[in-house]
């Protein structure tokens, strides 16, 4: 397991239950390397002076992706994370809501 990292509402890395993407694991990764070459396609038009406006296209691709992908993690969590939380428990699975409604907090407020 990875070194725990705390934030205010959760720890990440505590979980060790499979995860709620674990099924769709491959996709996910495919999805953030095209994104991962979208970035690095920003940078490189930065860095070659292109138009303002093109830039600006690319990166609101960029973020429509994370975007996506956010929604997509979001869905698996609640489906999976949650779920599992409160057929454990009542109090596991509120505070299962409770980590994944200050998650979704975090999203928009981005």
């Amino acid at each position: 397991m990875t070194e725990a990292i705390t934030h205010p509402d959760t720890t990440i890395g505590e979980h060790d239950a499979p995860h709620g993407y674990a099924s769709d694991k491959a996709a996910y990764l495919k999805r953030m390397r095209r994104i991962e070459g979208q970035v690095r396609g920003i940078a490189r038009m930065i860095d070659e002076d292109v138009y303002c406006i093109d830039i600006l296209t690319q990166v609101s691709a960029v973020t429509k992706a994370l975007q996506s992908v956010s929604l997509a993690l979001v869905e698996d969590h609640l489906g999976h994370c949650v779920v599992d939380a409160a057929r454990e428990s009542d109090e596991a699975g509120a505070a299962k809501v409770k980590e994944a409604s200050a998650a979704i907090g975090r999203l928009v407020r981005s």
